[in-house]
């Protein structure tokens, strides 16, 4: 029996949206990349006619109003994702929205809200989450295989500080590292714990080239039990994203945690009392993974595995993040 495709609209041409998202709704038997729009028109056709998308529209709203679309991915800028997710609620569109999810928990809350409200699905794109190995990572956690957890660290850097003209690099964009990097690993040590934080002290490096955002920040996040989440992220420095959970008989470790885009890059490491082991895990594309898993919750009227809660969990604990790298101070959640 064949399944009916559900039929995806992107708002904008952003290059996660170009080289990752449709690509992988393109390798999908659940979903179809039916049309995207863009304010310029020609970038809209253009874009549409390179990645193979049948119909592209000028303006956000027309792609809104086409009654065929089931699905909307926005990977516009931090600061145009509430107005959008609204919009496409009330437009009674599924909505994917890229992290983070908003600018400030009070906004991500109205963005559930609206959700909630026209009966359609909210979930925040952290792809990486959608690949098994962290099944098994979790599973290997709760069985007690590396001891009880002491500790989590984690980092996601890249270097982009040259290209000014970026909208990582304005303020008022929501731009800045924590935003774009850092709530990743506050996601997966959230992820791994089962448990939310209690409070974060962070440390960070704003720069007034890049409009004030900060470009390197440094963090600490405390959980119940003396557990914590050390992390850091920025956007002027060498590229890295590994992961270590650390217990008292045995480690896990996870060189690239958040991208697994390539063959034998999701395999992670276990050392216990009986030597270190290499955990092979399957290549899969983590965005065709992540649209299947809403395209399934969206048909068969399941809960999301992840849904807006858990998007709202996270930009609270961003908020604090933030909030303590300006004032310089502990923030207890």
């Amino acid at each position: 029996m064949t399944t009916k495709k559900l039929k995806w609209g992107i708002l904008g041409c952003a290059g996660i949206a170009k080289r990752a998202v449709i690509p992988g709704l393109h390798l999908s038997t659940l979903n179809e990349a039916a049309a995207i729009a863009s304010r310029d028109g020609e970038k809209a056709k253009k874009t549409a006619e390179d990645l193979n998308i049948p119909v592209a529209y000028s303006s956000y709203e027309a792609l809104l109003e086409d009654d065929s679309i089931d699905v909307v991915y926005i990977p516009l800028p931090n600061h145009l994702h509430r107005e959008w997710t609204i919009r496409a609620a009330e437009a009674g569109k599924h909505i994917l929205c890229e992290k983070p999810l908003a600018l400030t928990e009070k906004e991500a809350y109205e963005m559930a809200e609206a959700a909630a409200k026209a009966g359609v699905l909210l979930s925040e794109a952290f792809m990486y989450r959608y690949h098994p190995r962290y099944d098994m990572i979790k599973k290997i956690i709760d069985e007690g295989q590396i001891g009880e957890v002491r500790g989590i660290r984690s980092a996601f850097t890249f270097n982009n500080a040259g290209h000014k003209e970026n909208v990582r690099y304005r303020k008022e964009w929501g731009g800045g590292s924590i935003y774009d990097v850092g709530c990743y690993p506050i996601n997966a040590a959230r992820l791994l714990l089962g448990k939310e934080p209690e409070a974060v002290t962070v440390q960070a490096l704003f720069s007034p080239e890049h409009d004030d955002v900060d470009m390197m920040a440094s963090g600490l996040v405390e959980f119940e039990g003396s557990v914590s989440l050390t992390f850091d992220c920025g956007m002027w420095a060498a590229f890295r994203n590994p992961l270590e959970v650390l217990g008292t008989e045995g480690l896990i470790e996870v060189p690239s945690a958040y991208l697994s885009n390539e063959p034998g890059l999701a395999n992670f490491y276990v050392s216990t009392k009986d030597g270190r082991k290499e955990i092979e895990v399957p290549f899969m594309n983590t965005y065709t993974e992540q649209a299947d898993h809403l395209a399934r919750a969206i048909t068969s009227g399941q809960p999301l595995q992840f849904g807006a809660s858990d998007a709202l969990k996270n930009m609270k604990v961003i908020d604090a993040c933030l909030l303590s790298a300006r004032e310089r101070t502990r923030i207890t959640l």
